[in-house]
């Protein structure tokens, strides 16, 4: 590179290269030296400006067409998949709070995608049960035995129920799981008289062929006794049961649920089953026994305990609840 500009006239008497070269300004040479080591040390900062994509032209982000790619692009999103969604209040308003699952990738958005995946969510009982005791008091075959179709679960000491409760985290899990590309169905919206019986919500999962399937409930044991467990099927092979395929599968999403649902909302195992693992196991419930795809029950506290109901009645933690299914759920389909 040139630092003359154009061509100077041969005839020019300043044309250092001219026939009659006039004697060198004291300062030519000290300044020819300067310039000499400033060029060099330019065009490798101008090198460097350019494999950083500094002046590319291909967009706002400077990598335009054989632009070398940018060594400062930003790690990937939600790496951790911590911290519990927040930004809901006590209102019990549905609602995607503003941590972790509000920077969850949009759906159809590649890795985290799950595009093609189906989750079939059981909110337990029904809200309207109690005004069908003769409906759901019939005996349904579960395989080992027959068993009612339903029942009216629990509820809090300040009325509470179990039904309320467990739509209300159905619809939150709901959506944080559409958001990732899922398809969700669940098996009752409020939007039936009662039930469905145990084994009808066990046939909508195998119907959907579900790649998961997760039966939301509360528990109503007695005072003191408080944290989550989550019910795993046992192998059973009996009647129209047959759970020996689903075992392996269903405990691995148990323990993802597990796990995801203390770190989430904070809250401990069970104090009073599952020796403090979080994780039961039972053969004697038919939504379990006749489900023929990867299926658990969490119990998410209990209702007849007020520390536990002061956790289950807000909504705030009834969020930190679905967000905590969520990611166990969403782990588990990311490595089926």
């Amino acid at each position: 590179m040139s630092y003359a500009g154009s061509n100077p006239d041969p005839s020019d008497p300043s044309d250092p290269f001219g026939p009659s070269r006039p004697r060198r300004s004291p300062l030519r040479r000290p300044l020819t030296v300067a310039l000499a080591a400033l060029v060099p040390g330019a065009l490798l900062g101008w090198l460097a400006y350019e494999a950083l994509g500094g002046t590319g032209s291909g967009g706002a982000n400077g990598t335009g067409a054989g632009a070398a790619p940018s060594v400062l692009s930003s790690p990937a999103n939600g790496a951790d998949g911590g911290g519990s969604a927040g930004g809901v209040g006590g209102d019990g308003k549905t609602g995607v709070g503003t941590g972790t699952a509000s920077a969850s990738a949009p759906a159809g958005s590649g890795a985290t995608s799950l595009q093609g995946k189906v989750v079939v969510i059981d909110p337990g009982h029904n809200p309207t049960n109690y005004l069908h005791t003769a409906d759901i008091n019939r005996k349904v075959d579960i395989g080992t035995n027959r068993k009612e179709c339903d029942t009216t679960g629990t509820s809090t000491n300040s009325g509470y129920s179990e039904a309320e409760f467990t739509l209300d985290v159905a619809h939150r899990l709901r959506t944080l799981l559409q958001e990732q590309g899922a398809t969700v169905r669940l098996t009752q919206d409020g939007d039936r008289p009662y039930g469905p019986c145990v084994d009808e919500r066990a046939r909508i999962g195998n119907a959907a062929h579900a790649d998961a399937v997760v039966s939301i409930h509360a528990d109503g044991a007695g005072t003191g006794q408080r944290g989550f467990h989550v019910i795993l099927p046992g192998a059973v092979h009996a009647g129209a049961a047959d759970t020996r395929a689903i075992v392996a599968p269903s405990k691995d999403l148990g323990k993802l649920i597990a796990g995801d649902f203390t770190r989430a909302t904070g809250t401990s195992p069970s104090n009073y089953v599952g020796d403090g693992t979080g994780l039961v196991t039972r053969e004697d419930l038919g939504g379990l026994n006749l489900s023929t795809v990867p299926k658990v029950f969490i119990e998410c506290g209990n209702m007849r305990d007020t520390k536990d109901a002061a956790l289950l009645t807000s909504g705030a933690w009834r969020q930190k609840a679905a967000q905590g299914m969520s990611e166990g759920i969403v782990s588990f389909l990311h490595g089926s």
